[in-house]
């Protein structure tokens, strides 16, 4: 079994004012990084991260300075004309009532679809955990043989973005729920564990151990 926290970025500035922040590589606001300080992780043996600075901020802050792995398809949706606008800004604008009355699912005008988002994600997580995440748990494994290895397990983390952790638990989580039920503040996440052996015959699912 392979432990994997899920976790979002700390606040940005434009998180603060609940914009949509897709590709726009803002950094950590001051009270994101000092709300990040209070939080303790257990140090994982493997980090993985959205290439965007808020989350590479993240890692570093959460996890001192540990070699990560940079995957460009973990980055958040395009939010396209939305980009950098909250609600409040695009009330009115009937192409976001358009997005709002369909579930979220069409595209957003100028960037991603929700689909075509999804598919990007979840195509990158399930290569990261086949062709990363599981050797190196493997290696472990048989490093700490015989050595109590219930007490050396494998973790590993992903620093990403709310949006990622939505495409990637509304797929393999278990229980299952739609994409918009996973949604997590910054800093926060999900811890879930997986079993190798489904995953290696292609039948993986992610098993939620808690929400935090």
């Amino acid at each position: 079994m392979i432990k994997l926290w899920l976790i979002r970025h700390g606040m940005t500035e434009g998180n603060r004012y609940q914009r949509y922040i897709g590709v726009t590589d803002e950094p950590l606001c001051e009270d994101g990084r000092e709300l990040l300080e209070k939080f303790t992780y257990p140090k994982p043996q493997a980090v993985f991260v959205s290439p965007l600075k808020r989350c590479l901020e993240t890692a570093a802050i959460l996890f001192g300075d540990p070699k990560v792995r940079i995957i460009d398809q973990l980055a958040e949706c395009d939010f396209g004309e939305f980009e950098n606008k909250n609600y409040k800004e695009l009330s009115g604008d009937p192409r976001y009532q358009a997005w709002i009355d369909s579930g979220g699912t069409i595209g957003f005008p100028g960037g991603e679809d929700q689909k075509a988002f999804c598919d990007r994600v979840q195509t990158a997580f399930e290569a990261c955990i086949r062709d990363d995440v599981m050797p190196k748990a493997r290696n472990w494994g048989q490093t700490y043989a015989g050595q109590n290895a219930a007490e050396k397990e494998f973790t590993t983390a992903m620093v990403v973005h709310g949006g990622t952790i939505m495409a990637i638990l509304s797929k393999w989580a278990m229980p299952h729920q739609d994409y918009f039920h996973w949604q997590v503040k910054n800093g926060c996440g999900y811890l879930v564990c997986l079993d190798t052996d489904e995953w290696l015959a292609e039948k993986g699912t992610l098993s939620v151990i808690e929400k935090f």
